[in-house]
């Protein structure tokens, strides 16, 4: 090839180079919205840089090469640094044998400085590299008078007023002997716990998560509105000066940092001192281990030769000082694509979609998943099978996907929806109104959950298997010996002898013992009688047990007491069982869709099949009566212009649902009814899936009703009404025993105070609940007034 096609041939993929960093650097400087990871950004100006190197007629006046940035633009006013911010140059780890080839960048700048200031291992300030926004904080007479971003280095913008939000800055400086002016550097960053608790809001209100923790810093700092920056949760750390006037500074870098310290600036604790190559790397590598547990961001060190003297001998390159270097580590996002987007089921049932990638080398891992977190933040992303994607790893934070790259995307791709089943165990995805997660409804037969279902079915609280712990647990499910909580009835000595022999082969710790043929039964044998008496039961323990969401121990109690029995617990529908005390929507539906799982159903046939029983079952609750009717029914359909007034007259009119349906739409106008509301309540009732859950409803009412004793009166407890809350250690009985016998009285048992609470019973080192009772001037009981009360309605020792 001509040496004429060579130049033009570098030339326009110099061109294309520049053109494609200063879009990168507008929409990370300007827009806020970086396109591009910082491994492809350093990727493109190295290259850049190498190709100037090679041709240098290539090189241009305004080459991204030739300077820090974009300019910033918006509203607000210019900065010019006295001292110009100027970027530091890089060092990359490469291939080698030994230390000094494998960093051949960093020994190639430590050499410079032996040779040119004829020191040998000469004195550096190490410091992590932050990885946030860099920007200027100006003092005059030790008060914070102006901030500045560092924009391209000669001319920032003003941002004093969102600066003076961050806590971490000083408004005025501590102690004395500062210079009349002083200009401190430093970079504000957003720690990743509190980058985390954001994003987590965020996703929760429905809101746009940031990418990262340093979009995070960048962009709150250009927010004109300072009461939005208030509430971003950023920090700061110092590390350099720019201008200072009458006054002076230590002679070293470090002892700088020292007495900025002093002065009330946060510097990082990870600051330290190296002397020479050696120095330098072991400084790399030992914050390299510790840089998952780091609590910021950080995407290298800095080098920078300790004293200011040798810095001033050492000058500067045209867009870097000579004396400071910033090494840095493997990118922690990078560019891949998306391959697949599938479901993972938690131990809970929560549904995480998570994308399958084209590996890539993140942070030093090679990452394949990426967790996508839930379904409206793949719709906020428009994440699609097929798009090209930023991946970001920091610390022990799951691999995620920040962002798409919507120019790569290709044609023909498709948006992505939550599927409608489970992929472990088939059963329905269930979403609650204004929640932001899907679960798998299948929680007594999705191996998913199978872990978590079997340990809180076994827990103290619910069916109460002694000595069942999570340990055992984990080595039924792994041996595949108990699929569902009905597997455990089933269960012999012979077979968890068997399971522990198999766990102490897996884990190498046989004991000598049973090498030698002695094996121990009797915890096996206990572990059988235990399975066993926990068949008597009652029924709140077993619908506590079944592990359903949102069914606490409390709600429990409440379809125990209400319905009566688990027939009616498991054929109510959610619109009936939404009248029950302290039972809403959400409540409501999660039971339903529970046990309308066929999976589930079956285990809990199982379950009784296995000889479960209950010693508390009854009819329902005679104070039912008064809640289920045609009124009630009419209300839960939650007809337009339908309200309260107007489903009563309905109700006192025609009864149930045939005698409404054959009085027709003229009828009810002419009994009273609103024009509208029988428009919409005629529309309604024609819609056939409508109808049908109406109807349906009504079944499981009458059923109820039916079941009622003839002519019962609502028994009234001695507590009813009666709200208590139980606070401190007692003597005599536990909170948890004192909870039940309190609850068995009719009272409710909360666990916080309001003004709608009866008493509230003091213990031992009661805290603030107390404190509150005497605020709102609730009555106080101590242990000895509880133990009178129970005494008098039998429930005493």
């Amino acid at each position: 090839m001509s040496q004429p096609t060579v130049l033009a041939e570098a030339s326009k993929r110099a061109e294309d180079l520049r053109a494609s960093i200063e879009d990168a650097n507008y929409r990370y400087h300007v827009l806020d919205d970086p396109s591009i990871s910082d491994a492809e950004y350093d990727r493109l100006m190295r290259e850049l840089e190498a190709l100037e190197a090679e041709y240098p007629d290539l090189a241009t006046g305004d080459s991204p090469t030739r300077r820090v940035g974009a300019r910033a633009q918006g509203g607000f006013a210019e900065v010019k640094h006295v001292v110009p911010m100027l970027s530091l140059g890089n060092a990359f780890e490469g291939e080698g044998d030994n230390d000094r080839e494998r960093y051949r960048e960093v020994a190639d700048f430590e050499r410079r400085i032996e040779q040119t200031l004829h020191r040998r291992e000469p004195v550096f300030s190490v410091e992590p590299k932050l990885d946030g926004l860099a920007i200027s904080l100006r003092y005059v007479d030790g008060i914070f008078v102006q901030g500045a971003t560092r924009g391209d280095g000669a001319t920032g913008e003003d941002v004093t007023a969102n600066l003076r939000t961050v806590k971490a800055i000083p408004l005025k400086l501590r102690g004395e002997g500062w210079p009349h002016v002083l200009e401190v550097r430093g970079e504000v960053i957003m720690p990743r716990a509190a980058f985390e608790a954001f994003n987590e809001r965020a996703r929760a209100a429905g809101d746009k998560p940031l990418a990262n923790p340093r979009n995070g810093a960048a962009g709150s700092l250009r927010q004109l509105d300072p009461a939005i920056t208030a509430k971003r949760p950023l920090a700061f750390f110092a590390y350099a000066v720019g201008d200072v006037e009458d006054g002076e500074l230590p002679s070293t870098h470090s002892a700088t940092l020292q007495q900025l310290r002093a002065w009330g600036f946060p510097v990082s604790p990870e600051v330290a001192t190296a002397r020479g190559f050696d120095g330098l790397i072991a400084y790399y590598r030992r914050i390299g281990k510790k840089r998952d547990s780091l609590p910021y961001d950080i995407d290298g060190v800095v080098y920078k030769l300790d004293d200011y003297e040798g810095q001033r001998e050492m000058g500067f390159v045209s867009r870097a000082p000579r004396w400071a270097i910033a090494h840095k580590y493997p990118a922690q996002e990078q560019m891949t694509t998306v391959e697949a987007i599938e479901i993972q089921i938690g131990r809970t049932g929560a549904a995480t979609p998570v994308a399958r990638l084209a590996p890539v080398q993140v942070g030093g891992v090679i990452v394949t998943n990426a967790t996508l977190h839930n379904a409206d933040q793949v719709a906020r992303l428009d994440v699609r099978v097929g798009d090209t994607v930023i991946v970001r790893r920091a610390g022990d934070v799951i691999p995620e996907v920040a962002r798409v790259v919507d120019e790569r995307r290709p044609a023909h791709t498709h948006p992505w929806s939550m599927p409608a089943t489970c992929p472990v165990c088939g059963s329905e995805l269930v979403r609650e109104e204004g929640a932001a997660a899907w679960r798998c409804s299948g929680g007594l037969i999705c191996a998913a959950q199978r872990k978590e279902a079997l340990i809180h079915f076994a827990s103290r609280r619910a069916m109460d298997i002694d000595g069942l712990g999570d340990r055992f647990v984990d080595a039924l499910v792994e041996f595949d010996m108990v699929h569902t909580p009905a597997d455990l009835y089933g269960l012999t000595v012979d077979a968890f002898v068997d399971m522990k022999r198999r766990a102490d082969e897996r884990d190498g710790t046989t004991p000598e013992t049973v090498k030698q043929g002695k094996v121990a039964t009797r915890w096996a044998e206990n572990l059988v009688e235990a399975i066993a008496a926990s068949k008597a039961s009652t029924l709140p323990r077993f619908l506590f047990g079944l592990g359903i969401m949102h069914i606490g121990e409390s709600t429990a109690k409440t379809l125990a007491t209400w319905l009566g029995s688990l027939r009616f617990v498991r054929e109510t529908p959610a619109a009936v069982l939404r009248v029950l005390p302290d039972i809403g929507d959400e409540v409501a539906t999660s039971i339903a869709a529970f046990f309308e799982q066929e999976g589930n159903q079956r285990v809990v046939d199982e379950l009784l099949a296995a000889g479960i029983v209950f010693d508390d079952e009854t009819t329902p609750s005679p104070k039912l009566r008064d809640k289920l009717g045609l009124d009630v029914l009419l209300d839960m359909a939650k007809v337009s212009k339908l309200g309260p007034k107007s489903t009563k007259l309905l109700a006192g009119l025609y009864g149930d649902l045939d005698a409404l349906i054959r009085a027709g739409q003229a009828q009810w106008i002419v009994a009273g009814l609103p024009q509208a509301a029988a428009t919409n309540l005629q529309l309604y009732l024609a819609d056939p899936r409508q109808l049908a859950e109406l109807r349906r409803a009504e079944k499981a009412m009458c059923d109820i009703l039916d079941a009622l004793p003839a002519k019962a009166r609502a028994a009234t407890l001695p507590l009813d009404g009666q709200t208590f809350v139980l606070t401190g250690s007692m003597e005599s009985l536990s909170r948890d025993e004192a909870k039940d016998r309190l609850e068995a009285l009719g009272a409710k048992v909360s666990g916080s105070v309001s003004k709608k609470t009866s008493v509230v019973v003091a213990g031992e080192a009661a805290g603030s609940k107390l404190d509150k009772a005497k605020e709102l001037d609730v009555p106080v009981w101590d242990e000895a007034q509880l133990l009178a009360l129970l005494a008098e309605h039998g429930m005493g020792q």
